[in-house]
């Protein structure tokens, strides 16, 4: 019986060496040229993006890229171009929507020294519903613009950071 738990361990010891020497690297540890990550991160600068959800997906950029704290030197720049839509659903006899869906569809741009060295997009849709009143209405607007912002920050994260950790 303890023959088994024995095989187990050694088992799960051969797959661990065997997932390093197979080149696995955890994506926010250091990258290729043997920086942290996560200071290369803080070193992408994000430009203005117009409108209120522009400006709400830049500060979700930025604070995903830096954690919180300070921006690092600048070695990057990401452009970003944002289109916003809305789709009626559940439609009344009358006319009225009953629920809508925001879309955020967003085009990015990461350059170095003038140079486009990563090119994607991002969407994100986010329902909310619709009722009588107005004030309740907008309120659940800005609140899926506010999600569809977070949700589309996140995946540009994402894809920037698998990106640097293999060029930086």
């Amino acid at each position: 019986m303890w023959w088994r738990s024995s095989l187990v361990a050694a088992m799960l010891i051969a797959a661990a060496v065997s997932l390093t020497a197979c080149g696995f690297q955890p994506l926010y540890g250091t990258t290729a040229g043997g920086s942290r990550l996560g200071a290369v991160m803080a070193g992408v600068e994000v430009t203005p993006i117009p409108g209120r959800v522009g400006q709400k997906l830049r500060n979700e950029l930025i604070f995903e890229n830096t954690g919180g704290g300070e921006a690092g030197p600048t070695g990057y720049k990401l452009d970003i171009v944002i289109k916003e839509s809305v789709l009626n659903t559940l439609v009344k006899i009358s006319g009225d929507a009953k629920e809508q869906i925001y879309e955020l569809d967003a085009t990015f741009k990461l350059m170095k020294a003038g140079k486009v060295i990563l090119e994607g997009k991002a969407t994100s849709r986010a329902s909310y519903e619709r009722v009588e009143t107005i004030f309740s209405n907008v309120r659940a607007r800005v609140d899926a613009e506010n999600r569809a912002a977070r949700t589309v920050a996140e995946s540009i994260k994402v894809r920037l950071a698998a990106y640097l950790s293999q060029a930086a």
